[in-house]
């Protein structure tokens, strides 16, 4: 029986497997992988590198299952893997056969580039084996990775230069040391490389197998601990469908970064924006179609995205800044309008139907919008959009900064009688805080207590009390604030009660009179853009 976890991960402490100075404590006395003597097609695979193993190997296959289906976390030139098959009892014959071991489960997958110009996608087997007999019978303890290359072709530079690749869970009973009282399980990597290719400690090979089995000794301590993710993308569009139109918008659109024209780092906003467009596109698609056909994406290379389903009065993007987000989807062929307190520099060489301005019925986009935030869900509410979409940065109120302390005394979310009513839900099935806040996809327990966390609880009260059914993801793009809160669907019952809600808030902003614009900043304003 496994003991609780501590809290802390034990370090990794890997060991060049070659070495014999550690002979007893990671169990080298243990031989490398082979098949028959008797085989005229004798192999050997050779140890790499290894290091202790801290937790059952019960634990093994749930921990390598992440290493076969999520490939792209241990390298950034891979986008995903696609399962072709998965099987516990068709065994291809390209997989080895090893002694002391059977093949209970092989999984036939393919690997796709990030950059399919370059690089080649590349199926491969990967295997799982359990030990024949003993204590650990029939219980999987090795993976073994098996390249199909086709004839003539040659591996992708992502993949190492071997024809098999293992990882081996080697339990602490099958250690042939004397010394069974230092006897530790131990983790161990193991590869039959292409010819020629070095494995010296300062191999690229060897690097690669240092860094799977640093990810496999942390798959283990997860599962050991329970490991749950901190936040969870791909809730409203599915990931490969949003990556296979990301690569495409890209390709179109990368050029953007060799004609910047602000000061700011376009490889940072380029491809930002980029990535809010794809997944505005594929948004729109299912949200607007007559059927849910987000998967139809054939005509993405002929049509350019012309048929889709798209907000009939258009976009507006609020706090547009750069206006790169306005203009990309403008080149996509989506109407809308971006506004900003000034122009920025971008502006006069963009196209003109990138400058264009459109009206009514617009759908509000807030892209780090800070000021302007918490206004999206009032001004949808307000003009009857279609919805909204808020990727919140700078935590602002309606006049002032955000604290805990201001929101709880800014509106009262907790007149619950009026909202349920409205919404048509009796009292007893209101939903109660942790469920709520549970359902915003902010991840594991406990990540709600920091500042920025408080506000988009906050700005998710917000929009459900000015009668939004609440939609939240985390998007794939390279900022730490990628968490977007989604309006597309009203709440039922009366509408008035919301829109009063609304126009309330602005009467207290107007009375107040603390509302300030931001002092316009860039050239010719005193402070850089």
């Amino acid at each position: 029986m496994a003991t609780a976890p501590s809290v802390q991960r034990p370090r990794f402490n890997p060991s060049n497997s070659s070495g014999v100075s550690d002979v007893h404590r990671l169990h080298h006395d243990v031989p490398s992988l082979c098949n028959s003597d008797s085989n005229p097609l004798h192999f050997r695979f050779q140890s790499l590198v290894s290091c202790p193993a801290d937790v059952p190997l019960e634990l093994f296959e749930a921990a390598v299952s992440q290493l076969i289906h999520h490939p792209e976390y241990n390298s950034t030139l891979i986008l995903r893997s696609e399962t072709i098959s998965d099987s516990d009892t068709t065994i291809p014959t390209s997989a080895p056969c090893l002694e002391g071991y059977h093949a209970v489960r092989n999984v036939h997958r393919k690997l796709l580039p990030r950059r399919p110009g370059r690089d080649s996608g590349l199926e491969q087997h990967c295997t799982l084996y359990a030990f024949e007999t003993g204590e650990f019978a029939g219980l999987p303890s090795m993976l073994v990775l098996t390249p199909l290359v086709p004839e003539g072709e040659s591996l992708p530079y992502y993949h190492p230069t071997v024809s098999h690749l293992a990882f081996r869970f080697i339990p602490s009973s099958i250690t042939t040391t004397s010394d069974s009282a230092s006897a530790q399980s131990a983790l161990r990597i193991e590869v039959i490389p292409l010819t020629g290719t070095p494995t010296d400690p300062n191999s690229r090979l060897y690097r690669t197998a240092l860094a799977l089995l640093d990810t496999l000794h942390r798959y283990l301590w997860g599962a050991f601990t329970h490991y749950q993710k901190r936040v969870q993308h791909d809730v409203l569009i599915p990931r490969e469908i949003y990556q296979d139109v990301y690569l495409k918008m890209r390709e179109r659109h990368k050029g953007i970064v060799n004609t910047w024209r602000e000061t700011t780092d376009p490889l940072k906003h380029v491809f930002e924006d980029i990535g809010i467009a794809t997944f505005l596109m594929l948004f729109w698609k299912d949200m607007f179609a007559a059927s849910a056909d987000l998967a139809d994406v054939k005509e993405l290379d002929d049509s350019r995205w012309t048929s889709w389903p798209r907000p009939s009065g258009g976009f507006l993007d609020l706090g547009c800044g750069n206006g790169l987000l306005t203009h990309i989807l403008s080149a996509e062929g989506y109407s809308g309008y971006g506004i900003d307190l000034r122009a920025r520099t971008s502006w006069a060489h963009y196209p003109d139907s990138s400058r264009d301005s459109l009206k009514a019925r617009s759908i509000p986009i807030g892209n780090h919008a800070d000021e302007l935030t918490p206004w999206l869900p009032v001004m949808a509410t307000l003009t009857g959009a279609s919805g909204y979409l808020s990727i919140p940065c700078c935590a602002w109120m309606f006049d002032e900064r955000f604290t805990r302390s201001s929101a709880a005394s800014a509106l009262n979310f907790s007149d619950n009688e009026s909202l349920d009513a409205a919404a048509g839900v009796v009292s007893s099935e209101a939903e109660d805080d942790a469920v709520f806040i549970s359902s915003l996809g902010m991840g594991a327990e406990g990540t709600h207590k920091s500042q920025y966390s408080a506000y988009r609880i906050w700005l998710a009260r917000l929009s459900r009390w000015l009668g939004w059914k609440i939609e939240c993801d985390t998007l794939r793009i390279p900022s730490t604030r990628n968490w977007a809160i989604v309006g597309r669907e009203r709440l039922p019952g009366d509408q008035r009660i919301f829109v009063d809600r609304a126009k309330k808030i602005v009467e207290d902003v107007a009375r107040r009179g603390t509302f300030k614009a931001r002092t316009p900043e860039g050239k010719g304003h005193g402070r850089a853009s």
